[in-house]
């Protein structure tokens, strides 16, 4: 077996025979499987965009988001609470917060916030949670208390402990 690999045959025969195939190979079945592939991810791609138009139609404000530079200045307790709490059906009566002034440990700037909803049903409740950690990726919800109304079967005061990392 290690004779083979000494035959000057092999080199002369072989490797041009291999080398010959080798664009056969190429336009036989590599290229077909890459066009394949190339028309699934324009396919993907025209769904994404609809998916995103879709996005951008409900909440146009997420492009201004992304494009803004400082993203620092932009976020606000106050405004990211009553815009997303409006949006879910919670009235400005029935939710309180307040917010810590912004702090620096270890390099981090980071600034907490205490919100309470006021007599809430889970839905309402998972819906707001979900939708602000959504719509803002660097806010935390670190601590949620929930506690059940008397009397009411679907009722709850909800306390959650925000950070925002900046």
């Amino acid at each position: 077996m290690k004779d083979i690999y000494k035959n000057p045959i092999l080199y002369y025969i072989l490797v041009p025979i291999v080398v010959a195939f080798w664009p056969l190979f190429v336009w036989g079945l590599y290229l077909p499987e890459a066009d394949k592939k190339l028309e699934d991810n324009i396919k993907r791609c025209d769904k994404a965009e609809a998916i995103i138009e879709e996005i951008l139609k409900l909440d146009r404000d997420r492009l201004e988001f992304a494009d803004s530079k400082n993203n620092t200045a932009e976020f606000d307790y106050a405004n990211a609470v009553h815009k997303i709490a409006g949006s879910c059906s919670i009235s400005s009566t029935n939710y309180e917060l307040s917010s810590k002034p912004a702090r620096t440990s270890k390099g981090q700037k980071t600034q907490s916030c205490r919100v309470e909803l006021k007599q809430v049903d889970i839905a309402r409740f998972a819906r707001f949670l979900s939708t602000i950690q959504l719509r803002w990726a660097n806010l935390q919800c670190e601590n949620v208390i929930l506690t059940k109304g008397k009397g009411q079967p679907d009722m709850w005061r909800v306390d959650l402990d925000f950070k925002y990392y900046y």
